[in-house]
């Protein structure tokens, strides 16, 4: 068992900066997350210094109840609209169906986006949902707030 798993959500402390997310974007990921529940579900925020202004959902391309993989011409096409929007990526965000709002190991292993916060959403047979929000830098977790709207 990792170590991670041994560690509860308070065990680590936030970074002190908040990203917003306004409402219309947060009910767009848990609708994303709602639709393709029992399976995985990913995508992107964008936006500009701390407010998400853009939700991109991306295809699972895995289609697994436990691991996500963004389709990579999606992911490419995404990248450039952003860019020639002059959007950053801000968040990651895909779903954890019957399993805790928490990274697991392949999250903090494939963790390549330093700069982005990664939003896991808990989602049971129930449909009930809890966030998770972190930085998952070097492969060390770092609890981020983020002000769902």
């Amino acid at each position: 068992m990792s170590r991670a798993a041994h560690l509860k959500y308070d065990d680590f402390v936030t970074s002190g900066v908040m990203l917003i997310i306004p409402s219309n974007i947060s009910s767009a990921m848990l609708e994303h997350v709602k639709a393709d529940f029992p399976f995985e579900c990913c995508g992107l925020l964008a936006g500009k210094g701390d407010a998400v202004s853009h939700i991109y959902r991306m295809s699972n391309t895995d289609k697994s109840k436990v691991t996500y993989l963004m389709d990579p011409a999606e992911q490419m096409r995404v990248f450039k609209e952003m860019r020639s929007l002059e959007l950053e990526l801000k968040a990651i965000y895909h779903s954890h169906p019957n399993h805790p709002a928490w990274p697991s190991r392949t999250d903090i292993e494939l963790a390549y986006y330093p700069e982005a916060v990664y939003i896991i959403i808990s989602i049971n047979d129930s449909r009930e949902t809890e966030v998770g929000s972190f930085r998952i830098i070097n492969k060390e977790i770092t609890v981020e707030d983020i002000d769902l709207q």
